[in-house]
């Protein structure tokens, strides 16, 4: 018979080789404990990245919020400022309260002059709302409102999403708690909030009410998330390596 091209030694020493390998190709918490590498992403570079730009978006957030009251301030100060020429005296043809003290003073009219000399600190309070709206006007906040509202979103969801992807990279799950229900429900609040600008546009008062509602809220909950993330931004730091 044809002499085997393996011999008996050579034929113990795979046989020994296949069993210690056996509980690796079977075991598969094992042979799936490391998962695929992430580099960068997963390392304290990329586990930094989310906390850092969150941080940031919070800044962003309180800097969008205050141009958009701003905005309102401008929206609406043209109500106020005709509310205030309604409580004034008529002028008589004056071009402004001066002269109109002055032609009612040469007239002898002694009760309108007294009016107007009345109404002279309404009057300024008129010319100093006139001169925030158009300092305001020439800030444009409702454009800047718009521009960094749609960048907090888009920004804000991605490293909102980021944040779990980066964790599930390092430890192969996700932990449920207090921080990751805060980010999910401010993701809901900024699209909750974006949604409201249509019916915004078109001057309905409630949507407004309820897109100041939604970011209000939302600045609350990225409050809840910077306490929650502290303890966490700790361990990520003592538990990854540079890069």
């Amino acid at each position: 018979p044809k002499k085997s091209n393996f011999d008996s030694g050579e034929m113990k020493k795979l046989s020994i080789a296949g069993a210690a390998m056996l509980p690796l190709l079977t075991n598969s918490e094992i042979a799936n404990a490391a998962g695929p590498d992430w580099g960068l992403f997963e390392g304290k570079t990329g586990s930094l990245l989310h906390p850092v730009m969150m941080f940031s978006m919070l800044a962003y957030s309180i800097s969008t919020a205050l141009l958009g009251f701003q905005w309102r301030r401008q929206r609406t100060m043209g109500d106020e400022i005709s509310a205030l020429k309604k409580s004034m005296p008529s002028f008589g043809g004056a071009s402004d309260i001066n002269a109109a003290i002055q032609a009612a003073e040469e007239a002898g009219d002694a009760s309108l002059s007294m009016q107007l000399r009345a109404a002279v600190p309404i009057n300024e309070q008129i010319a100093e709302l006139q001169k925030e709206r158009k300092e305001l006007a020439a800030a444009s906040p409702r454009d800047q409102h718009f521009s960094q509202g749609a960048l907090l979103a888009f920004l804000g969801t991605a490293f909102a999403i980021e944040g779990p992807l980066n964790t599930y990279a390092r430890a192969g799950k996700l932990f449920p708690g207090p921080h990751l229900y805060a980010g999910a429900g401010l993701v809901v609040c900024w699209a909750f909030a974006a949604a409201c600008v249509p019916a915004m546009q078109k001057g309905n008062d409630t949507a407004r009410s309820l897109h100041i509602g939604a970011n209000a809220l939302g600045v609350g909950l990225f409050g809840w998330q910077v306490v929650s993330g502290i303890p966490i931004l700790q361990k990520v730091w003592e538990k990854t390596q540079w890069p």
